[in-house]
C-alpha cells in the first residue's frame, strides 16, 4: 500500500495518504478532489547526528567491510 503526498488545489493543504486498491484521494480539509501529487523524499535511518552513515577506513581485503559494500564494491 503506497503512501503518497498531495497538495489540494482548492485550499493549498499539504497532506499524505495511504491508498488501498482503487481508492481515489480526497483532501482531508475541504474534501476537494483536484489534487497535485508531490515528489516524496525517501527517509533514511540515521543512528546519530543528522548525516547519513559513512563507511569506515578500508580493510586490507578492500572495501569497508559492510555487507552492502561487498568486497571492494564501495570504492574505498
Amino acid at each position: 500500500m503506497p503512501l503518497y503526498e498531495y497538495v489540494c488545489e482548492a485550499c493549498d493543504c499539504q497532506f499524505e495518504l495511504l491508498l488501498r486498491g482503487g481508492q481515489k484521494p480526497v483532501c482531508p480539509t475541504c474534501g476537494g478532489k483536484k489534487l497535485e501529487k508531490q515528489f516524496s523524499v525517501p527517509a533514511a535511518h540515521v543512528t546519530q547526528g543528522s548525516s547519513l552513515p559513512i563507511c569506515d577506513v578500508p580493510r586490507a581485503g578492500g572495501g569497508c567491510g559492510l555487507p552492502q559494500c561487498g568486497s571492494g564494491g564501495c570504492g574505498m
